[in-house]
């Protein structure tokens, strides 16, 4: 989704800034900006690959609203939330809000107003999602107003998230029907260079919902059905197990004409996932999900063994995961 690279001409918050002498992180499979004509992945890429860190497997762990920010990094195409710092927001800077996508692919904004945008859906360059985004959350903080963040090669020392985040703070996601607030209350930002990437982000968006009434659950309107991915905070096995009793008792479903069809790995968690018929609008899920989150308290709680129809729910479960990140 709108993946075209920073450009190098226009106004300061147009372009991206180098580090001099360093080749900055682009994706894999664009050509490497050293210029060499060859892919990112076969140049420079290689070396950064070599160079990443352990691969953390649950970045988001110990913040608040986990589930919440793997949906925002994977799922939702348009979302944006208010981030609390800790010890406050410095002076010059109005507010930090995350973005899942900003014009152009950039990682982070700081507008002409001192405010911050940070971009979620970005590739990184270490093992590690959580140390990549503190990273430059802390150099768009100190970046000159206008000015446009580009990615950079991050190594397995320096904070996280968890350090700079208030983990006491509200994390409220606000989905968008489209890409509208890049340039809201910045008329600075109505360059040809972000229409363009705002129209290509719209087009590429499918209509998502969050729902009110359980956490981290997105219904999205697809051409040939909807669908329910709702991110869920227990151990992958435990979690198997209370969805194969439940879908052997024929309890797994969200209503008539819905599915339990699998399930997506994202950054340490497990999403199912449902089919809902194309009638179905998010406001007609909420009930049946608040429904299910209750059988499924009780299939958690259950301790005896699986029974072998429920052994062969599970093995098809299992068949139909689908890793993420």
């Amino acid at each position: 989704m709108a993946k075209k690279r920073p450009q190098t001409k226009g106004k300061p918050h147009a372009q991206a800034q180098r580090t001099s002498g360093e080749i900055p992180v682009v994706g894999a499979r664009e050509p490497c900006p050293c210029g060499s004509g060859r892919r990112y992945k076969a140049c420079h890429g290689r070396e950064a690959a070599h160079a990443v860190t352990e691969l953390v497997q649950r970045p988001f762990e110990g913040l608040p609203n986990e589930c919440d920010w793997v949906a925002l990094r994977e799922l939702v195409p348009a979302a944006t939330v208010e981030l609390p710092l800790k010890g406050g927001l410095p002076q010059g800077v109005p507010s930090v809000t995350l973005a899942t996508v900003l014009p152009m692919a950039w990682p982070a904004l700081r507008r002409d107003d001192g405010s911050v945008l940070l971009g979620l859906q970005n590739d990184t360059s270490s093992g590690d999602l959580s140390r990549d985004l503190a990273d430059t959350l802390r150099r768009a903080l100190a970046a000159e107003p206008g000015t446009a963040v580009a990615a950079e090669r991050v190594t397995g020392e320096g904070p996280r998230l968890q350090d700079l985040l208030d983990a006491d703070g509200a994390f409220e996601p606000v989905v968008h029907t489209g890409f509208e607030f890049w340039i809201a209350n910045d008329d600075s930002a109505s360059t040809p260079e972000i229409a363009a990437s705002l129209e290509r982000a719209n087009a590429a968006a499918i209509a998502t919902v969050k729902l009110s009434g359980v956490e981290a659950a997105y219904w999205c309107e697809t051409p040939e059905k909807n669908h329910l991915r709702w991110v869920m905070p227990h151990a992958e096995e435990r979690l198997l197990d209370a969805l194969a009793r439940l879908h052997a008792a024929g309890e797994s479903s969200l209503g008539e004409g819905t599915r339990l069809v699998g399930s997506f790995r994202a950054h340490g968690l497990m999403v199912p996932v449902w089919d809902l018929p194309t009638s179905m609008a998010a406001s007609d899920i909420e009930k049946p999900a608040v429904e299910f989150a209750e059988r499924l308290a009780r299939a958690l709680a259950a301790q005896e063994p699986l029974t072998a129809e429920e052994r062969r729910a599970r093995g098809g479960l299992t068949n139909r995961q689908v890793t993420l990140s």
